[in-house]
């Protein structure tokens, strides 16, 4: 198949390049915007607790709009005094003043009473929080500038300060910093690849292709994508749009250079240019094929997630690398067949071979001792696996963003003098069939200020007709904590539906509820989606090498990648920085990519370890050579794709951060670990029986002429087929 799609490509180079151009662009073209949100509220299932009462208050309290969240101007002595008498008229005078200016967005200003230790005094403006709606969000913005403008001028020459904070004035002081860094992080990477590729190849052609290429596949899967989502109800969460990229740089990069490697093979071994393409299409075809289709399929999985965050996530990475791998064996050989030669220009290097290295020493030492590296290679695995077992889940996302933004400074004054969930209360939804009375809810009202792990409830709302009253419950913690998320998940939803007034229905909703929901499917996800894509890698495994023994080591070796690069990000973020803990979103995150990732380089080695057996060669000296003509392979893609990823970690954000360190050493074990090491080493001890109940080592039955098997070793020298 292959061969005919060499054939094809590379007799037809323009035909199939025109093809290419007409169809991304009638995609592009055609499709529709791409939808998605920030909300995390919008991607969990409506039987959800938090969901339910959401959709209860927006039916009970129809004139207030559900999806604000309050600005607070917080508002302190320029001394760091306590705040006077004549301070906190002058803070109400504040808040009259701004509530006359009929700013766009603000419903209503008011001032609190000043802070028990009498530090501050807050002055709260609900502002729309809608991240789905555009025109909200804008709105919001302009707001909180206007706010901040107008209070500076309220203020100016009182012996006063102030600072505004909350999720929308956090979203404007890190907005400019995060298209910076944003910026930033695309220019490394594309920086980081150039030189890469550049020392790989010493060519500015073979170094700028993968840009080109992965630029065009990035507009045209977005295309797609969005005509996906929009036909199936997708939802899409922007917060991933970055790792979307990342993969499409790292693995893009990857196929184009697995390909260039047996093309510059191929051409050393005197092939004019376009033979040398459909032999490099034919021999590395099925590895990339394979390779792509393991981590599609890895990404499809997701679809099974609950947390529909997820469930868009996969489709919209298995997207991506679906028109990378059709990209990748069609216009990349049609234009690398018309450049030739010239592609590697101006080194001569490709015309020979290089000298025995490092990579033969180290394929000889293990496959002298396969024993000593998969006990070695193991344990390493092993000994950072251990550090999983101290894994926290961290949902604030505000403790991740730059803490020297006034919204950061203005959020640690308000948490040093109030309760930590000032900002964002539980809900306490009460539902009768008939008309609440306040007297009637007296005795519930109290038993809520003795709920665990509660600083403060407000007096009850009621709706118009009577039959639902609502509670805001101020937790002490910080309620985007894993703490607050346990309490609200466990004990305090057990107190207060046990206290339930007689014949009412009590619902918990508020942010800190949705996390404790989030909290609950994830577990459920990570639990469904970790045995069903093993078992389909497993099955791609096994098709691939008509075998069951090496799937099921070449599978298991990748779970224990994944637990030893779990550990080694609980040591570096929670052990070494002493964060609280590390991204909900990241235990999945990570298992997908090293999943898919480290069964793409295990494919890799194993097919030229496979090739080599088929050779005639004995299991272990079939491993030295596999590691020696494969591992430079797997070594250069490893180092490029965790290198992608690794710029993410130049983020002032924890959350991005977390994943470029977490995806870039998990990659670095896959290819320097489990792909060079043990799984090569564990192949060379099981032998034959690695390949049970095919036959998949047996020698060529009919070996080539000397003249063609002389020209096959040099062939496959450079890259498993």
């Amino acid at each position: 198949m292959f061969a005919r799609l060499g054939r094809g490509v590379v007799r037809h180079p323009w035909w199939t390049i025109l093809a290419w151009i007409v169809v991304a662009a009638g995609l592009i073209a055609f499709a529709p915007e791409l939808k998605s949100s920030s909300d995390q509220e919008d991607f969990l299932p409506s039987k959800y607790e938090s969901i339910q009462a959401g959709k209860l208050a927006a039916t009970a309290f129809p004139s207030a709009d559900q999806k604000t969240s309050p600005a607070m101007i917080v508002v302190k002595r320029k001394d760091g005094g306590k705040l006077t008498p004549a301070d906190q008229k002058k803070v109400a005078g504040v808040a009259a003043a701004l509530q006359a200016k009929k700013i766009p967005g603000v419903t209503k200003v008011a001032a609190t009473p000043a802070a028990k230790d009498g530090s501050i005094q807050l002055i709260a403006a609900p502002l729309p929080n809608d991240y789905t709606d555009t025109k909200a969000m804008d709105t919001a913005k302009d707001a909180i500038k206007k706010l901040r403008t107008e209070s500076t001028a309220q203020l100016r020459g009182s012996p006063l300060t102030f600072g505004v904070t909350g999720d929308m004035a956090s979203t404007v002081d890190n907005e400019k910093s995060d298209q910076q860094t944003m910026a930033l992080i695309g220019i490394a990477t594309i920086a980081l690849i150039i030189v890469l590729l550049g020392i790989i190849f010493r060519s500015p052609l073979a170094s700028i292709l993968p840009i080109i290429v992965v630029l065009a596949v990035s507009m045209v899967s977005n295309a797609v994508t969005a005509m996906v989502g929009n036909a199936f109800g997708l939802n899409f969460d922007k917060g991933f749009d970055m790792i979307v990229m990342i993969v499409l740089y790292g693995i893009g990069t990857d196929y184009i250079l697995f390909l260039l490697f047996r093309y510059r093979e191929r051409l050393r071994l005197g092939e004019d240019k376009k033979t040398a393409m459909i032999n490099s299409v034919e021999r590395v075809g099925e590895a990339i094929a394979s390779a792509a289709g393991a981590v599609i399929v890895a990404f499809l999985v997701l679809l099974l997630a609950s947390f529909k965050a997820f469930g868009g996530l996969g489709p919209q990475l298995a997207i991506a690398v679906g028109v990378m791998l059709v990209t990748s064996l069609t216009l990349v050989p049609a234009v690398v067949s018309l450049l030739g030669q010239v592609v590697f220009w101006p080194s001569k290097a490709w015309k020979k071979e290089p000298k025995p290295g490092l990579w033969v020493k180290l394929g000889n030492a293990v496959g002298r001792r396969p024993l000593v590296a998969a006990v070695s290679s193991g344990l390493v695995l092993i000994a950072l696996a251990t550090a999983t077992l101290g894994f926290k889940a961290d949902y604030d996302f505000s403790a991740s963003a730059p803490q020297n933004t006034e919204s950061a400074k203005a959020m640690n004054d308000l948490k040093n003098s109030f309760p930590a969930g000032t900002l964002t209360p539980t809900e306490v939804y009460v539902k009768a069939d008939r008309p609440l009375t306040a007297a009637e809810l007296a005795p519930y009202g109290q038993r809520l200020t003795k709920a665990p792990g509660v600083g403060d409830v407000q007096p009850p709302l009621f709706s118009q007709d009577k039959t639902v009253a609502k509670y805001n419950v101020v937790l002490k913690d910080n309620p985007n904590s894993s703490t607050s998320i346990s309490l609200v998940k466990g004990p305090l939803r057990d107190f207060v539906h046990q206290g339930a007034p007689a014949g009412a229905k009590v619902l918990v909703g508020g942010q800190t509820a949705v996390f404790a929901d989030i909290n609950t499917i994830n577990n459920r996800d990570l639990s469904v989606i970790l045995p069903v894509a093993v078992l389909l890698i497993g099955v791609i495994l096994a098709l691939l090498l008509r075998a069951v023994v090496a799937p099921i080591y070449l599978v298991g070796a990748v779970l224990l990648g994944f637990a030893a690069t779990l550990g080694a990000t609980v040591t570096v973020f929670q052990g070494i920085e002493g964060k609280p803990g590390l991204m909900f979103q990241l235990p999945i995150i990570l298992y997908l990519f090293v999943l898919a990732i480290g069964t793409d380089y295990n494919i890799l080695m194993i097919a030229r370890l496979r090739e080599e057996a088929r050779e005639g060669h004995d299991p272990r000296r079939g491993t030295a050579l596999g590691i020696q003509h494969a591992g430079p392979t797997v070594a250069a893609a490893g180092v490029i794709l965790a290198g992608t990823f690794g710029v993410l970690m130049i983020s002032p954000q924890s959350m991005l951060a977390q994943i470029g360190f977490g995806v870039a050493i998990g990659i670095l074990l896959s290819a320097f670990v489990m792909s060079a090491f043990f799984v090569p080493a564990i192949t060379a001890l099981l032998g034959h029986k690695a390949w049970w109940p095919g036959h998949g080592d047996a020698p060529k039955a009919q070996p080539p002429k000397p003249e063609a098997l002389e020209d096959d070793r040099f062939a496959t020298s450079g890259r498993p087929s």
